[in-house]
């Protein structure tokens, strides 16, 4: 009976799930595994093949398996040891020269130049984040030779934006400009989807009673008119309805039609979030039948709006970590709502509250009493729901707000739902 390897990181001092996995082509979402692609079948090599993949997820010395790793498999290898087997990890040979990171900004700085050779960018951005967790290398991101050499991702940004404060001024334009490649490319994938959804919403949610032919919406047209069905009156002696009042769209009207309101939960776990809302919400300032307001709170509450045209100053106004008092985040955006009717509130948090339980849950149902759509997002990510209050969580969805984690892709449907006043397209109640 044959076996074929599906180990993570056994035997090198890795956890399964982390990035030891993607280059021998076993376990998804781990790095040891897109290098040695899939089972070989019962080609003549298969022992050989199977022992290179078993040795690649197993690191170490050729322990057990009698291969040994030669040109890029070595190379490889010799990557992925320098972070999860490390200068005393299991598998490093007496008197060895170590494979491990240590302190050393140039030696990483070769290290990220390798993986980017020998991994794709999904694998290198997560090989990053394990060594930033693993290995404790957020101060070498201080360096701007460091920053230079690294793969921007949301993550990074989110560690960038934590450490601001302490980054020296040989390092923040090279910060700033990593960011603002991460924001740049999340500006390409989103901004036209983005505003081609929310503008049709729009027009379908302006009606008016006198519409041109090619503005009626028929659908609405017939259902606002059903009461004047006459059955037998066509001249084929079926029923029909007579049209007393038409429903279309007003497209050509160019005034604001709602307002939107931005609530953004700062605290460090909640940076990816942090980063798509900045986003999402110069993307939204752009359009201008929308009036846009960006809020970002900790204990305290920060009015951003201003800064909405660059998405990279939102971001490195924020300061994430701190404590959390929604109710004071939400008591100020209720302040500056003037169209209740016409106005959306996204909560963006994991809801848990340092604040006044049952004055934030009094808030949302008042705001809601008054015409406000509230929205509830316990992240908008691609990482899913975060920890979160379920406790809270439960009792906004008694409110009629339930609370579920959004990926970018899907908040332009989510909000085109709001902006018509139709059931929001929850993917997955988690509350």
């Amino acid at each position: 009976m044959s076996v074929t390897p599906q180990l993570t990181g056994a035997g090198d001092g890795t956890a399964p799930g982390t990035a030891a996995g993607t280059a021998a082509g076993t376990a998804p979402g781990t790095a040891a595994g897109t290098a040695a692609g899939t089972a070989p079948g019962t080609r003549p090599d298969v022992d050989a093949e199977r022992l290179r993949r078993w040795r690649l997820v197993l690191g170490g010395e050729a322990d057990g398996t009698g291969c040994r790793l030669s040109g890029r498999d070595a190379a490889m290898d010799g990557a992925l040891a320098a972070l999860y087997r490390g200068e005393s990890g299991e598998g490093a040979r007496p008197g060895a020269r170590s494979a491990g990171l240590g302190g050393s900004a140039p030696q990483v700085a070769r290290w990220l130049g390798d993986i980017r050779e020998y991994f794709p960018s999904s694998v290198v951005q997560l090989m990053q984040q394990d060594a930033i967790s693993r290995l404790g290398l957020e101060r070498l991101l201080l360096e701007p030779e460091m920053l230079e050499a690294v793969e921007p991702d949301v993550h990074l940004v989110g560690t960038l934006l934590s450490l601001k404060h302490a980054l020296p001024e040989t390092t923040r334009e090279t910060a700033r400009a990593v960011v603002g490649k991460v924001v740049a490319d999340l500006e390409r994938r989103l901004a036209d989807r983005t505003r081609a959804t929310l503008g049709g919403a729009l027009d379908r949610s302006a009606k008016v009673n006198r519409p041109r032919h090619r503005d009626i919406d028929w659908d609405r047209t017939i259902r606002a008119n059903l009461k004047n069905y006459l059955p037998e009156a066509g001249p084929d002696g079926r029923g029909t309805v007579v049209p007393e009042r038409l429903v279309g769209y007003a497209r050509a009207q160019r005034a604001v039609k709602k307002d939107v309101i931005l609530c953004i939960d700062q605290s460090g776990s909640m940076a990816p979030s942090v980063v798509h809302s900045a986003v999402f919400g110069a993307v939204l300032a752009s359009m201008k039948t929308l009036d846009t307001r960006l809020v970002v709170f900790d204990t305290s509450v920060v009015d951003l709006t201003e800064q909405l045209s660059d998405p990279v100053d939102v971001l490195f106004a924020t300061q994430l970590g701190g404590g959390t008092d929604i109710n004071r985040a939400l008591a100020y955006c209720q302040s500056r709502i003037t169209r209740p009717s016409e106005t959306i509130v996204v909560l963006i948090s994991d809801l848990y509250e340092g604040g006044i339980r049952n004055e934030m849950l009094k808030r949302v149902a008042a705001m809601k009493a008054s015409g406000v759509q509230f929205i509830a997002l316990l992240a908008l990510s691609d990482e899913g729901a975060p920890a979160y209050d379920h406790a809270h969580a439960a009792a906004l969805a008694a409110l009629g707000a339930p609370a579920f984690a959004c990926t970018p892709d899907a908040f332009p449907e989510i909000m085109a739902a709001a902006i018509e006043k139709r059931p929001l397209p929850v993917p997955d109640l988690q509350n």
